[in-house]
């Protein structure tokens, strides 16, 4: 499912998985945290989870921490 998430739902979901707040992730990707919470959304449905520790678990597990473009974008 993580393959089903677009790069941006991607490095909002990494940068959630490091703790990051909404805020903290609008700042760093230069959008809105309506934007972030629009990508959030979304990543919950195609993730099928309800909140975001199950989203930033299932991240975790399936090896997303660290292996985003998000890295290579900076």
């Amino acid at each position: 499912m993580l393959s089903s998430l677009t790069q941006r739902e991607e490095e909002v979901l990494e940068l959630l998985t490091q703790g990051t707040t909404y805020k903290g992730v609008a700042k760093q990707l230069f959008i809105s945290e309506t934007t972030v919470k629009t990508h959030v959304n979304n990543i919950f449905q195609k993730l099928q989870v309800n909140d975001r520790t199950q989203a930033v678990l299932y991240a975790i597990n399936h090896g997303l921490n660290g292996r985003s473009r998000l890295k290579a974008a900076v």
